[in-house]
């Protein structure tokens, strides 16, 4: 839209193409040119202050040394100056070792020069005869320098000689008075649309609001920058011909911008996109995509043309405030707008009074910078000034401004011995209160939120006893009193503060001190001379920059990162990051894992999660659900993942579906780049319904990839082949035909198969175009993306020299940098990274075993931030360092130690400038160099490919084994951590739990006829070594112990929970008595009875879960049920269990004599769960219900896997929506994809849904009373032989039928 509202603008500092710009300025000025605060002597003056010279006493000295001498330049005209230089005077031992340049076109209103906006201190002269030189920075353009010595030789006094540096300045200047403007119409070669437009200008004003340019074009395109409350507005509107196609963009930047001060705007369009330049600062803005290509044919300066009727692009949410102030050097496309006024063009029509001389505004102000600022002024009390009677007058005037909250604005004390008076801030509104003898005898406020750093005006007047404090002379922000006291300053008016030391009653401040800028005093109705107090003529004052206003906007432009929101004080500034989803002081960090992969090795679970795919970079957190299964899977939905039927109806001949993601593009594309793998499922279910029309012609259907281009091959296909899985694998039905719908048959078929091919996930669009044909009728559905692993985490490098190193371009980290990665190391000491500059440098090392080193410098010295350790780092675990630089502070964090943090200087350099290569692993000079794994190093959120670089450098391998030492421990109740080449897996093959960390319980619910038989079989083979089988299932010939853990949950008593037996009629039982009791029964010889161990644990048959071990070695048993204490029991029978036949729980089926209260028990059955049963290294229930086919195991009568052995609520996550795939080879048959109807007609849709909610209701009425007469019900299956999702063992198997039956809650779609 901005194209051609761009048109108005280019900014020129000067001439474009001009010699260098760094002549002497002062050499060759006349002694009158300049002046001083004081000199010594004649001898002494400032006419002496010329570099290189040794006129009078060879320089300038002032006749008392201290903070408030200057030395002032005359250049005689508008000067750009791009260097200055110092020293000291001539044979002495007099100089400047740091001081302060301000510049002015005026001799009034300077303005401090900041080499950065934290500097605003030149360091000077070490001697009287080097001259020391500055180059600054952004040149500055003024008539007038000024120098302020800081510091001084301190065993001499201030001696300075001074050289500036630059060429002569030439502008052409418009002023405004705040009701003239200047109006253009451009001439069609000057509005034509060009793919690049450049505007720039200079302005300067003491209002904080009006407008600066308006520019319209005929398509109802505008565009208006303005000032608002000090800060530049761009507004781009679009008014249509309708409402609802009217539009309005708007982007603000620079603040502070009343200061009676040039500022540099430009704009700067290319293409569609608009650059706003103000100042240091750039904005980019996305153009108004109706204004594009219009063309600009009028510009208003200094307001909006206000003669005949409005405009219909006219923009009604400016504020229509004509520009009062300066305008400079305004160029458009290298068309001087300005010029073109001043020759009377006859393009260019005024209103108004505008003239081509900058009239300057006089106003000084005082800057009230630190702890010990304030300003004492004499006042005459006047005797009609209190409650006397008399005509009254005005108290005290003034204006500020600040961004603090609290601080003293004036204090007097009252005549009479009446006490005092304050007028301060506090929680940004102005108070006043009288205080005597410890009592409050008045107290009022006026105002709010005077801490925005605008001017804001106080007056306080007394008239016929009658006292008025009001806030910038508003009537609802003013407040009122009719003391019964006098209100006059009895002798002094002390402002911002109180003298240093001050006892007297004549000044006390209970308050907070002042920071800001005033002007405009006025005491007893007379204006106050600040040129007057500055040359100590009258007053007092300590620590006051007068005749300037030094505020600064240090949340413009704001140093908080990723939304955080910016407040300041006079002194700092502070981000807020809540809810961003970042962290540290200028929200730079993200507080997000950038992958599933990451939150599974803190242990998590399946779940959804937040994930920050590029860390600190731009790209926003997403929520994504993380399914941790043998794969870590990252799971994306969109808004329709079920399958969806078309029939044939009027109208389009095809049907298109846009998906929308929970996760936006950017996201959606760092994830797939930095997975190893994703896919997506695509299926087409079919009947007279072709899908890709192969071989030879055009797709009927197709999709479009993430990047929007289309795509006609089909899941299970390759890019590119206009083919389906089963042409690939030449098992089509029609082998003429590359897919099974291109066969065109009116029976029920289907295309089905993975999209993989990471550059075209995921599918964004698709588009189904034969479904209009009588009789055809199809189905489709596009799965949720599915992603898996992580290059980055696990992307290493082994370093195995001292001498080695990876190197890799320059990191740029100029005000933010953050860095983190992990190691692992046997070696003492060694440098993990470095980065060197000029000057700058950047490093993080291992300086001993037990400490971590982050060192830097920008500019201001080494700085240091260090953690040390209570444990070693260098015991060849991995180790996570995360360190943070930015304007504000520096932190280092090791593991899961508290981070130290150190604060960076309140003044100086905050800009990392380096230029050198990055060096990981070691230095440039091949010392300290790490010896050890460098693991997943990120510098700001972006990763650096170790293993690639490393695969060419000597002395560096890619990759790093070793990850059990560090990740071992998240394999869980006696899971094996086993070593991949990319991180580790949980072997649960010796537990009874399973899942990825071997932490979820396996558990069954068991009904009476259910019986669970884990067979060993004769002769007992010994087979320990294979980690492929859940257990063994062969034992040992005899035991002499036996190790037993279960839990159980149940409301049966009596009731038998395990039985072991064996060949030779020898068993040992697990089960609950009569009474709630659990006993242990062993008959280890056949000769004697049984032996009975009761637990002491009463109640067990309570409806609860309870978990119980045995162990027994020998004679010996202990026996534990919860988390009582351990009971101990001894035997008197044999001590070996011989020939182990099974294990069995529930309904014992073995033929065989049976002891008869076993036998008893038995045929009871057992009504309850069992979970996580282990005997030894065996775990029989996991075998039946997770490997049957592999394990041997008998299962009889219903068995069902449940999560009733979990001590902890489910986890809402656990049940991940899986949608299998149909057969891949297609199948032929009579069924129909079974989806859910949904047509046009409304009658249809109403009779749909009331059938739909009869049948819910229905089948709700039946499954409810069906549960509450049997509450454990469980449907009768034979377990299957593929794998539990949660496995990582055996792999899953889902057979696919040709029915294709899908869920109730699809679509179907009529075309």
């Amino acid at each position: 839209m901005i194209v051609k509202v761009a048109i108005l603008l280019f900014c020129s500092h000067g001439s474009t193409a001009r010699e260098a710009c760094d002549g002497p300025l002062v050499s060759n000025l006349p002694q009158s040119s300049f002046r001083s605060s004081s000199q010594w002597s004649n001898s002494h003056g400032p006419g002496f202050a010329k570099v290189n010279r040794r006129d009078g006493a060879g320089g300038w000295s002032p006749f008392e040394s201290n903070k408030y001498q200057w030395l002032e330049v005359d250049l005689g005209g508008r000067t750009e100056v791009t260097a200055v230089g110092t020293q000291g005077r001539y044979g002495s031992s007099d100089w400047v070792s740091a001081y302060q340049l301000v510049f002015s076109d005026t001799r009034r209103n300077w303005k401090q020069y900041r080499q950065e906006d934290s500097i605003g201190a030149f360091s000077g002269n070490s001697n009287a005869d080097s001259v020391v030189q500055y180059k600054l920075q952004q040149p500055v353009i003024a008539r007038y320098l000024r120098l302020n010595p800081l510091d001084w030789n301190p065993n001499g006094r201030i001696g300075l000689r001074l050289e500036a540096y630059g060429c002569p300045y030439n502008s052409d200047v418009a002023s405004f008075d705040g009701t003239g403007s200047l109006h253009y119409r451009l001439g069609p070669y000057q509005s034509q649309s060009t793919t690049k437009e450049v505007v720039s200008l200079k302005f300067k004003t003491l209002k904080n609001s009006g407008t600066l340019i308006h520019a319209e074009g005929q398509g109802g395109c505008s565009l208006t920058l303005e000032l608002q409350k000090g800060k530049l507005l761009l507004h781009l509107s679009y008014r249509g011909k309708s409402v609802s196609s009217h539009y309005h963009k708007m982007v603000s930047l620079g603040s502070l911008l009343d200061d009676q001060h040039w500022h540099h705007v430009g704009l700067e369009r290319v293409g569609t996109h608009i650059n706003l330049t103000v100042d240091k600062s750039t904005e980019q803005v996305q153009s108004l995509s109706d204004c594009s290509h219009w063309e600009m044919d009028q510009i208003s300066l200094g307001g909006v043309q206000g003669q005949g009727p409005p405009r219909a692009s006219s923009d009604p949410s400016t504020s229509r405030r004509n520009f009062h102030g300066c305008l400079e050097n305004l160029q458009h496309n290298h068309l001087s707008l300005i010029d073109m006024a001043k020759r009377s063009d006859s393009q260019v029509s005024s209103t108004g009074n505008v003239t081509f001389t900058c009239a300057e505004v006089v106003s000084v102000a005082v800057t009230f910078a630190g702890a010990k600022s304030f300003l004492q002024l004499p006042g005459a009390m006047t005797a009609a000034a209190g409650g006397g009677g008399g005509l009254g007058a005005a108290v005290a005037e003034l204006q500020f401004r600040t961004w603090n909250k609290a601080g003293l604005l004036v204090t007097f004390e009252l005549p009479q011995q009446g006490g005092n008076l304050w007028v301060y801030l506090s929680e940004a509104r102005v108070k006043l209160q009288v205080h005597k003898a410890g009592r409050v005898l008045l107290d009022l406020s006026a105002g709010s939120a005077l801490n925005d750093g605008q001017w804001h005006s106080v007056d306080l007047t007394s008239r016929r006893g009658r006292l008025s404090l009001s806030v910038d002379r508003d009537d609802g922000s003013t407040a009122h009193a009719s003391p019964s006291f006098p209100v006059a300053a009895r002798s002094h008016f002390f402002f911002g503060g109180c003298p240093d030391g001050e006892t007297g009653p004549e000044c006390r401040n209970p308050f907070h001190v002042f920071q800001g800028c005033m002007r405009q005093l006025a005491l007893e109705g007379s204006a106050v001379d600040l040129i007057r107090v500055q040359q100590m003529l009258t007053g007092n004052f300590s620590e006051l920059q007068i005749d300037m206003c030094g505020i600064i906007d240090r949340c413009s432009p704001s140093h908080c990162e990723h939304e955080g929101r910016c407040t300041q004080s006079w002194s700092a500034f502070h981000c807020n990051c809540s809810h961003t989803g970042y962290s540290g002081a200028t929200c730079h960090s993200s507080v997000y894992e950038q992958s599933c992969e990451a939150y599974k090795h803190h242990g998590t679970t399946r779940g959804l999660y937040h994930v920050d795919a590029d860390g600190s970079g731009p790209i926003k957190p997403q929520l994504i659900y993380c399914n941790m299964t043998d794969k870590t899977w990252m799971v994306i939905q969109h808004n329709n993942t079920e399958l969806t039927k078309l029939r044939p109806s009027s109208g389009s001949n095809q049907h298109l579906a846009r998906f929308n993601y929970s996760a936006d593009a950017d996201q959606l594309q760092a994830i797939i780049s930095q997975a190893e793998h994703c896919e997506q499922e695509l299926s087409y279910h079919c009947r007279a319904s072709r899908l890709l029309n192969t071989p030879d012609g055009t797709p009927f259907t197709w999709w479009l990839s993430g990047s929007g281009e289309a795509q006609t091959y089909w899941g299970g296909a390759v890019p590119g082949s206009q083919q389906c899985a089963c042409g690939l694998q030449e098992d089509c039905i029609d082998s003429d035909h590359y897919c099974n719908c291109d066969a065109d048959r009116h029976e029920w078929a289907n295309d089905s198969g993975l999209l993989s091919h990471k550059e075209h996930l995921p599918v964004t669009a698709i588009v189904i175009g034969d479904v209009q044909r009588p009789g055809s009728e199809a189905a489709y559905r596009v799965g949720p993306l599915r992603c898996h692993g992580d290059k980055n985490y696990w992307n290493a490098a082994f370093f195995n020299q001292e001498t080695s190193y990876l190197h890799f371009p320059t990191f740029h980290g100029e005000l933010s940098a953050d860095i983190s990665f992990l190691f692992k190391t046997t070696a003492s000491s060694g440098v993990f990274l470095e980065n060197l500059g000029i000057k700058d440098f950047i490093r993080i090392e291992l300086s001993s075993s037990t400490e971590v080193v982050f060192s830097f410098d920008v500019g201001n010295g080494p700085f240091e931030v260090n953690v040390e350790t209570s444990a070693p780092l260098n015991d060849g675990r991995w180790h996570r360092v995360r360190a943070e630089r930015n304007v504000k502070e520096a932190s280092l964090r090791v593991d899961s130690l508290p981070a130290a943090t150190q604060k960076a200087p309140a003044e100086g350099h905050i800009h990392l400038q380096l230029n050198s290569q990055l060096f990981v692993g070691g230095t440039a000079s091949r010392q300290k160099g790490f010896l050890g794994c460098i693991r997943s190093l990120q510098l700001n959120g972006r990763t650096l490919d170790l293993k690639e670089r490393a695969k060419i450098t000597p002395g560096v391998s890619p990759g790093c084994r070793g990850h059990c030492s560090s990740y071992g421990h998240l394999c869980r109740n006696q899971g094996q951590c086993t070593e991949k080449s990319n991180g580790f897996s949980c072997d649960c093959a010796p537990s009874a739990h399973s899942g990825p960390f071997c932490q979820r319980e396996v558990s069954a619910h068991f009904k009476p006829g259910t019986s669970v038989a884990y067979t060993f079989k004769e002769p007992y083979e010994m087979s320990r070594n294979s980690s492929t089988l859940p257990s063994s299932i062969y034992s040992d010939l005899t035991l002499r112990g036996e190790k037993i853990s279960l839990s159980f949950r149940t409301s049966q008593a009596p009731a038998l929970l395990l039985y072991v037996s064996s060949y030779h009629r020898e068993y040992l039982a697990v089960l609950i008595n009569r009474n709630g009791y659990l006993n242990v029964k062993y008959k280890l010889e056949s000769g004697r009875e049984a032996e009975v161990l009761r637990s002491n644990v009463r109640n067990l048959a309570n409806g609860h879960l309870h978990r119980v071990s045995i162990r027994r070695l020998s004679d010996t048993v202990s026996v534990q049920v919860d988390q009582h204490a351990r009971e101990g029991f001894n035997l008197t029978s044999d001590i070996e269990f011989n020939a182990i036949k099974s294990v069995v729980m529930g309904k014992i089926q073995e033929s065989g004599e049976l002891d008869p209260e076993i036998a008893r028990l038995n045929s009871l059955g057992f009504s309850g769960c069992l979970s996580v049963v282990l005997f030894n290294s065996i775990a029989p229930l996991k075998a039946a219900l997770l490997y049957p086919s592999t394990s041997p195991v008998i299962v009889t009568g219903p068995l069902a896997e449940s999560n009733c052995g979990s001590a902890t609520p489910a986890n809402p996550y656990a049940a991940e929506a899986t949608h299998p795939l149909s057969d891949h080879s297609g199948t032929v048959g009579t069924g129909e994809p079974i989806v859910n109807a949904i047509k046009s007609d409304s009658a249809l849709i109403g009779g749909v849904i009331a059938v739909v909610i009869f049948v819910i209701l229905a089948v709700l009425a039946i499954m409810a009373r069906f549960l509450y007469r049997r509450k454990e019900t469980f449907r009768n299956q034979e377990p299957k032989g593929g794998k539990h999702e949660d496995s990582p063992e055996f792999p899953f198997n889902n057979e696919a039928n040709s029915q294709n039956v899908l869920s109730d809650s699809q679509k179907e779609y009529f075309i």
